[in-house]
């Protein structure tokens, strides 16, 4: 979960943009930035056995209500213990009066560096309604106006020749060119770096569910990541998980230097909707030390309810892929779910249920991280939000009996040193501990056997909701 909502800049004590590599290498580390490529890692289910998730399209209904959708891809390279992130937003686009609408492309980078190019023109966003694929055009290439800006995914040469600074992004494929542009986003520059470029191919191997041939031999179809009630106007935000582990071949230009990736562990994710948690912990890691293919996404939030200003409730869940693509889901309507975090710095989630207990915890150097921009609803896009790669994140998985008890010996015992963690929202400044406490109806609604995958391909295509 890359975004948020609040009032205040974000700006952790202790925290600020610092030189990760060379606090962790040392000085030479630096120079072997330019040469960092992906150590290839082993594929642990083939692209066939991947679906796509429900909530992959564009949720606009073309209303004037208040409205944003974010996007967040990441792609690490493990050899060298960094990554990127690719975080593409639009809010408001059915507004014109709105004083927060706009478009924004953010990137971070390289020792937790960032570069975010902003537009208020809504109108060069564009998104599929029942697809992912997406895209924006800061601005035309030369001489490529005759012909427009493109309005879907288009080959690279063709998107090279027409569009000099923007992104296209898709399941499959992500490409794109911007620089320092901040005006109009919130906050004073933030930008680390002038330019980004990238172009990289994605194979998705799991998506949000289990991995592997369904009954009828095809792929499974995936699973709504809040359960079915996501298709209702229920809870703020709404999130989803694209694509739990992935990998990316192509390059990314990060200032003056190129990176390749190969064989790049990838994830991907989403939120849409008309406001945000007021205040939340994340974590994501597909990169453990020795276990290519384990995958984690673990949260905890306080989110709002039906859109009623001051009515919300407690959640968290954990969502681990094991090697092979059996899905272990812990959530508040099947188990229990608590955490404790600082403002920064440590992040610890327990989650019980469905025959399993997982224990998560992660640590990050005061020094570290970078502050990101969110949409908001009263500012735009506005830092509300810190990030780091760096993380050392410990993940223990036991099996449990009828009778409560755990295995002598966890299934899963892994660690991490290039772990993806976030506090967002408030912003607040003292440790947070909390249980999750899912609010009825919803608690025992989101309980009912009911496939929101299934039913939306059931669905002929025109008749589909936004989103589905």
């Amino acid at each position: 979960m890359m975004l948020s909502r609040g009032g205040g800049g974000f700006a952790p004590p202790a925290g600020g943009r610092s030189s990760r590599a060379a606090q962790r290498r040392g000085g030479a580390a630096v120079a072997r930035h330019a040469r960092c490529r992906c150590v290839r890692a082993t594929a642990a289910a083939s692209s066939s056995s991947w679906a796509p998730v429900p909530h992959s399209g564009y949720h606009f209904d073309g209303s004037s209500r208040r409205f944003f959708e974010g996007w967040y891809w990441r792609v690490a390279l493990p050899d060298c213990g960094q990554s990127f992130a690719f975080m593409f937003s639009v809010e408001d686009p059915g507004d014109a009066s709105s004083g927060v609408r706009g478009v924004g492309a953010q990137v971070m980078g390289i020792d937790d560096g960032y570069i975010c190019q902003f537009s208020r023109d809504t109108g060069s966003f564009w998104g599929a309604r029942n697809s992912l694929e997406l895209g924006a055009t800061f601005s035309v290439a030369p001489g490529a106006a005759a012909r427009g800006a493109p309005r879907r995914i288009v080959t690279q040469s063709d998107f090279d020749a027409s569009v000099e600074a923007g992104f296209q992004a898709s399941a499959t494929w992500q490409q794109g060119s911007i620089v320092a542009m901040e005006s109009g986003a919130a906050g004073a520059p933030m930008s680390t770096v002038p330019s980004c470029s990238w172009a990289f191919r994605v194979t998705p191997h799991y998506g949000w569910g289990d991995a592997g041939p369904g009954a009828g031999g095809g792929a499974r179809p995936g699973r709504a990541t809040a359960g079915w009630l996501s298709a209702l106007a229920v809870f703020e935000p709404h999130w989803q998980v694209l694509m739990a582990y992935g990998t990316a071949e192509g390059w990314v230009q990060w200032g003056d230097k190129r990176y390749e990736l190969t064989g790049a562990p990838a994830y991907a994710e989403k939120n849409w909707g008309g406001g945000f948690p007021s205040k939340w912990i994340w974590a994501q890691c597909n990169t453990f030390d020795g276990m290519p293919g384990l995958a984690l996404t673990a949260v905890g939030a306080r989110r709002g309810l039906l859109g009623v200003p001051g009515l919300e409730e407690d959640v968290g869940m954990a969502g681990i892929h094991l090697p092979g693509g059996k899905f272990v889901e812990l959530t508040p309507w099947t188990g229990d779910v608590e955490w404790s975090a600082d403002a920064w710095g440590r992040w610890r989630l327990r989650a019980a249920g469905a025959g399993y207990e997982a224990v998560v915890d992660a640590t990050a150097e005061p020094g570290a991280g970078t502050v990101l921009r969110a949409p908001t609803a009263t500012e735009g896009l506005a830092p509300r939000c810190k990030d780091t790669f760096f993380g050392t994140l410990r993940l223990r998985l036991w099996q449990v009996d009828s009778a409560g008890r755990r295995s002598a010996s966890p299934l899963v015992d892994a660690t991490s040193s290039t772990a993806a963690l976030e506090v967002g929202g408030g912003p607040w400044w003292s440790p947070w501990s909390a249980r999750a406490d899912m609010r009825e109806p919803f608690k025992s609604l989101v309980k009912l056997p009911i496939d929101l995958g299934a039913l939306a391909s059931a669905v002929p295509q025109p008749l589909r909701p936004p989103g589905l």
